[in-house]
């Protein structure tokens, strides 16, 4: 694999980075040294383009009210610019209808609103819940609760010599007593893309429902639920370009119907008594308090900008970056990067995370950091995947459509005398 076709194609996309850097103030900052900072973090968080701040400034200044609550023109115009985020939410993963998106916190609380709301109410002893190895935590933790709670099972899939799902271990380990496989679309620590093509149309054969973690892919390539058949997805705005405290969960709007509500209080309801309740009409049944409007406001802003800027360029354009990174980390004495190469999987994820012989991952992050580049180190919230290797740390680099050759080229020249340093002075 060499850059060369990578570099070949680039007017050919149109450099989409040069275009729309403009838009994020916080790339103007500069490192120590002067030159600018480097942002390779975006698996963690992506960084938010003026448009969404003027969203989120438009909303307080001019529009600031409660939702569903009031009669007066402020409250109007926040409740209609809350229901046009869900809308564009449910148009951005092509749901049925906008009656099928529930906003949460965050794509952890979408997935313990499933795991509390549909799990208590059909899990019971020896049923069986289906895992991964590579899951974030947020996949994992909530189950093991469930576990507890209702003495159903977790069984977890492995992982191929490559970093890829392992589908024989899959096929080999859903069975009759499979209820739910819950898996991440794409791996925010291996960065492969799981055959769901393969995995949900299996799943259902064998009876279990599926839920989609996809807050690695939303951003990065186009999804459409209805192609997917999936059950349930999650995602999560703060990787969206979107605020932080602000996710949602997708499903089918028969098991939202069917499924009890997450959490009691205002807004969720339809009637209230002294001793009974009824429900609001979906998705408010699950919506109870003052949601995080602004925040909404903001991620229908953000959703807005990633279509306006077209999810099939942003994915070519994050494939020929990848495969630029990939070349760049595979030169580097004693680095080994974990997960599929873009050779074996083309379709993988806009990030590399790597380990480097004798030399921390914190290290190497904190001296990054000292030239301006901030990358990510530790665990990743995957420490069962981080045991499988065998180690309790790695680094990781991750890109956007706002990332460019040159930064993976400064990346690539500090993170080899960064290692050059390090294994001088240990």
């Amino acid at each position: 694999m060499t850059t060369t076709s990578a570099v070949k194609n680039r007017d050919d996309i149109g450099v989409i980075a040069d275009r729309y850097r403009a838009d994020f103030p916080i790339l103007e900052q500069v490192a120590p040294d002067g030159r600018p900072l480097i942002y390779l973090d975006h698996a963690a968080t992506s960084q938010k383009p003026r448009q969404v701040l003027q969203a989120l400034q438009h909303y307080y200044a001019a529009d600031n009210a409660n939702v569903h609550r009031g009669a007066h023109q402020l409250s109007a115009r926040a409740t209609e610019s809350f229901e046009a985020a869900r809308s564009v939410a449910a148009d951005f993963i092509g749901a049925a209808s906008s009656r099928e998106i529930v906003f949460t916190r965050n794509a952890s609380e979408a997935i313990n609103l499933v795991a509390r709301s549909w799990g208590d109410a059909n899990l019971r002893e020896g049923d069986e819940i289906l895992l991964t190895v590579m899951e974030h935590h947020s996949n994992l933790v909530p189950w093991q609760l469930l576990a507890q709670r209702t003495g159903c099972v977790l069984r977890h899939v492995g992982i191929t010599e490559t970093g890829e799902l392992d589908l024989d271990d899959f096929r080999s380990k859903l069975g009759d007593r499979t209820r739910l496989v819950s898996l991440v679309h794409i791996s925010n620590a291996l960065g492969c893309c799981n055959p769901l093509d393969q995995v949900i149309p299996a799943a259902h054969a064998s009876g279990a429902l599926v839920l989609v973690d996809a807050c690695q892919s939303l951003a990065h390539k186009p999804i459409d639920v209805a192609g997917l058949d999936a059950d349930f997805l999650v995602g999560s705005s703060h990787k969206l370009c979107g605020p932080t405290g602000m996710g949602f969960l997708w499903a089918r709007e028969s098991l939202l119907e069917e499924m009890p509500p997450f959490l009691g209080g205002g807004e969720m309801i339809q009637d209230v008594f002294l001793d009974h309740s009824t429900w609001a009409v979906l998705p408010h049944k699950f919506e109870a308090g003052t949601p995080a409007i602004g925040e909404a406001v903001g991620m229908g802003a953000a959703i807005r900008y990633l279509q306006a800027i077209g999810l099939e360029a942003i994915q070519a354009w994050e494939a020929q970056l990848t495969c630029h990174l990939f070349d760049r980390l595979q030169a580097i004495d004693g680095v080994r990067v974990l997960g599929p190469t873009p050779d074996q999987q083309p379709e993988r994820g806009a990030l590399a995370t790597f380990l480097v012989d004798g030399v921390h991952a914190n290290d190497i992050a904190a001296l990054m950091d000292a030239s301006g580049i901030c990358i990510r180190s530790g665990h990743h919230c995957c420490q069962p995947l981080h045991r499988h290797y065998g180690v309790t740390a790695s680094a990781r680099a991750s890109l956007s459509f706002i990332s460019t050759f040159e930064e993976i080229d400064r990346f690539s020249e500090e993170l080899a005398s960064t290692i050059g340093f390090l294994r001088e002075h240990s």
